[in-house]
């Protein structure tokens, strides 16, 4: 017999023991056992026994003392002096019915691949979350700490959409309805849609435009994201638009400033706002590293005037002053505004954006408008304006004096060949207003332009009009309307179409169409392309200032604060 026989003995003969215990003993031999094991040691044979014996009386002693000592005390209560009868009012109520609960439905398991860690800040939207990774895990694998391509994170979308002024108008839903809302038409949106077809068949291989590539992209870029047009959401634009965030990212420099700009860098704070709208659209980690790099120099490159100049030079010039431009700041503007409503953390973006104000009002006349590196009331008027009015300035005087000034404007494109002809011929320092060879160019060129036109055709209209048409419909109301309902036809018809020119996503034939203007200032024609098309989309492309929905996020700049004395820009961490 093995040991496992044996062992099924033992436990058989032990239960037989058991059995033999606790069925067939008396009444008065379990007594005895219990009360002579209660005297037993507690960690005694006996006394374990007799707790054992005494949890299975208790059971019957319960059941037989209890029901007795009830009938006992209904027999004492009966017994007890007699009880007035008393009439007890009643009222009987219908029962509520009750509300069948809400079934909640089950959310799907998200990918995490789906998540990047944000830094947001936006009420209503989401709460403000830094998500933290765990220490890391040791590999024999080399690390790179390259950021991904950036095509492997296009997937995400943003739940911002660049809340604020920007809204979330530029989504397709909610495209229609704001174009109905704020003045649009069908036609405003199918000159938009040949617009943006021309744009796209208009880019290079390397992802840019010609002529001016770094201001030209960006430009494009802010035209298609104007219109909700996002890479991995857009099927007919998204790989436009990501091959042209991929050439602003490839040729950027270690500086942040980028390869291949204009004299005068223009280029750059146009690019610095397309990648900032780009980062709040997509939250692409790629596109916020060179964003962040791009607001350096124009940070750094603020005069404590408030103002910038070309290049961004923060020194004065050599008879001690600074040069504020407000062409230049209207661009820096832009940017650090799409920046902030994007949520990009960039040391010292808050002190320069109120420190701007201050520097656009010291181009302010004092009868309104704005001049150009000094006070004025020419075309620069509406560059100001829409500047004070990003910047959380919209009810400073300035502001209600340059509308006031952009009221008596008309909305106009230039497309007269006699006039661009003659433009050629007229060097750049003759088009400034005032100089004796302006007196002269006006007086050949007037009988050419339809009087409406005639104050805007030896300058800049769309670049003007580019900065007056938000402006207006930040302002809403008669003066918006006005200028609405005198600008969709004449932009609508002054658009160039090319028939059937290119496919679809779903290989239909579609229109193309672009715009060319007699401008002085002007790229032709991608530049006057994106500048009316923009104008356009400014249905859904902003929430009124003005407007109850465009909720602040951050709080109102206040520029009476900045009037007595020049803030200071900490630069020593950037």
């Amino acid at each position: 017999m093995n040991n496992h026989d044996i062992g099924i003995e033992r436990i058989d003969a032990g239960l037989k023991e058991i059995e033999r215990k606790y069925s067939n003993e008396t009444l008065v031999k379990r007594l005895k056992v219990l009360f002579g094991g209660l005297k037993a040691p507690r960690q005694s044979r006996e006394y374990k026994a007799a707790m054992i014996e005494m949890q299975r009386l208790s059971a019957p002693v319960a059941a037989v003392f209890l029901p007795a000592v009830a009938v006992g005390l209904l027999v004492v209560m009966s017994s007890g002096a007699a009880i007035e009868d008393r009439i007890i009012e009643t009222q009987v109520l219908e029962a509520e019915e009750f509300k069948e609960l809400e079934v909640v439905q089950e959310f799907e398991k998200p990918d995490d691949q789906q998540f990047e860690t944000l830094d947001i800040d936006i009420p209503v939207v989401s709460t403000d979350v830094q998500v933290q990774s765990a220490a890391p895990v040791a590999s024999s694998q080399p690390v790179s700490y390259q950021p991904q391509t950036i095509d492997a994170v296009m997937q995400i979308k943003s739940p911002v959409i660049l809340k604020n002024i920007f809204g979330t108008t530029r989504d397709t839903g909610t495209r229609t309805v704001k174009i109905a809302q704020f003045g649009g038409d069908p036609q405003t949106e199918e000159a938009v849609m040949r617009a943006l077809r021309w744009l796209k068949k208009k880019q290079q291989p390397d992802g840019s435009w010609s002529r001016q590539k770094v201001a030209m992209t960006g430009l494009v870029v802010l035209s298609f994201l104007a219109h909700g047009e996002r890479p991995g959401d857009s099927q007919e634009f998204g790989e436009t638009v990501q091959k042209a965030l991929e050439f602003l990212i490839k040729n950027q420099r270690a500086d942040g400033k980028f390869n291949g700009m204009d004299g005068n860098e223009y280029a750059h704070p146009i690019a610095t706002y397309a990648l900032c709208e780009a980062y709040g659209m997509t939250l692409n980690p790629n596109v916020k590293a060179a964003a962040e790099k791009a607001l350096v120099p124009i940070i750094k490159g603020q005069h404590p005037t408030g103002g910038w100049t070309y290049k961004m030079n923060p020194n004065p010039e050599a008879n001690g002053k600074y040069r504020d431009d407000t062409s230049f700041m209207g661009w820096c503007a832009q940017a650090l505004k799409a920046a902030n409503l994007a949520r990009i953390q960039a040391d010292g973006l808050e002190k320069a954006m109120k420190l701007a104000v201050k520097g656009f009002k010291a181009n302010a006349h004092p009868s309104g408008g704005f001049g150009y590196t000094s006070p004025g009331t020419g075309g620069l008027t509406s560059v100001g304006c829409l500047g004070m009015q990003l910047l959380g300035a919209s009810n400073e005087s300035e502001v209600k004096k340059a509308l006031d000034v952009i009221g008596t404007w008309t909305p106009t494109f230039s497309q007269y060949a006699p006039v661009a002809a003659e433009m050629k011929n007229i060097k750049k320092e003759d088009v400034k207003e005032g100089s004796s060879a302006f007196a002269t160019a006006k007086s050949r060129l007037a009988p050419k332009v339809p009087e409406e036109e005639r104050r805007f055709y030896t300058a800049s209209p769309q670049y003007y009009f580019y900065y007056a048409t938000q402006c207006k419909f930040h302002q809403g109301g008669r003066h918006w309307d006005n200028w609405n309902k005198a600008m969709k036809p004449r932009y609508v018809k002054a658009q160039q179409i090319e028939k059937k020119a290119i496919k679809d996503v779903k290989g239909v034939d579609r229109d193309i169409g672009w715009w060319e203007n007699a401008d002085s200032h002007s790229v032709r024609p991608v530049m006057d392309t994106c500048l009316t098309a923009l104008q356009l989309m400014v249905y859904y492309r902003y929430l009124p200032t003005t407007s109850k929905e465009a909720v602040m996020v951050e709080d109102e700049i206040v520029a009476t604060s900045l009037d007595d004395e020049d803030i200071p820009i900490d630069t020593g961490n950037l």
